[in-house]
């Protein structure tokens, strides 16, 4: 007889990425989705969590004076697996159990690869009031339903994407910005010229780049104005908005 399969762990939640000194009452939650696979029962992987705890860490730092809290989601297993959609169900597990802990506060779900994926998937929840999605896998045009954006509405929605992504093809999310866009026009897309899955030629303009949105949809303040500007222009200027090098220095200056 075969050992019978072990069942998967539930969902949870990373320890709240805290920095020192941070006295403010929680008002505001990112959550950090990490890359999956498409087809998995393997549990997950802890790599790929751990990739997300720098950003975390970055996010909590930034957001301090505002009450922000950081929490990276550990899902069941890595896969999306097809019509289960495992990792968009373990978001908006994680959005219920902000919501639980937390009270009524908004959240910001920010994944990359499959994470992105889950991110956007999982946005239409109540408490979700903005979605990062980074370097997102999306299926192709062979797929049978195209991926949601109708729930998106009422949310900002930011896409960022190396041209150079041999794993997450960009034109899949240049065509999702652009039917949300439809929908919603607070959605726009960054392109990171050269950049691959990882965003790591580029890795501080995108940190960069994340903190603005999350502070500002999160907390209302002021975005920088290539954000503004790429979530004020029509497509398809606005969904191709190159990310400049320097963009994190130039919000410092």
């Amino acid at each position: 007889m075969g050992q019978r399969a072990l069942p998967l762990p539930a969902p949870r939640l990373g320890r709240a990425v805290k920095t020192a000194g941070a006295q403010l009452a929680v008002s505001g939650v990112v959550l950090l989705l990490p890359d999956g696979e498409a087809d998995s029962r393997r549990r997950p992987s802890s790599l790929s969590y751990a990739l997300q705890l720098p950003l975390a860490r970055t996010l909590a730092r930034a957001g301090q004076d505002d009450g922000l809290a950081a929490h990276v989601v550990h899902y069941r297993c890595r896969g999306w697996n097809a019509t289960d959609a495992q990792l968009a169900a373990d978001a908006e597990w994680a959005v219920e159990e902000v919501v639980r802990r937390y009270g009524d506060i908004p959240v910001c779900l920010a994944g990359h690869g499959m994470g992105g994926r889950a991110a956007l998937r999982a946005g239409g929840h109540a408490a979700v009031t903005s979605v990062l999605a980074m370097a997102p896998w999306l299926p192709g045009e062979a797929s049978a339903e195209p991926e949601p954006v109708k729930h998106l509405l009422g949310r900002q929605v930011l896409l960022v994407h190396g041209t150079n992504d041999t794993r997450s093809d960009p034109e899949l999310s240049f065509r999702l910005a652009e039917r949300a866009k439809k929908t919603n026009r607070d959605t726009c897309r960054f392109e990171v010229h050269s950049d691959g899955h990882g965003l790591r030629q580029h890795r501080a303009e995108v940190v960069a780049l994340a903190v603005d949105f999350v502070r500002g949809s999160l907390f209302g303040r002021a975005y920088a104005r290539p954000v503004a500007d790429a979530l004020a222009a029509p497509p398809p200027l606005g969904l191709r908005m190159p990310l400049a090098a320097g963009f994190g220095r130039s919000l410092r200056s």
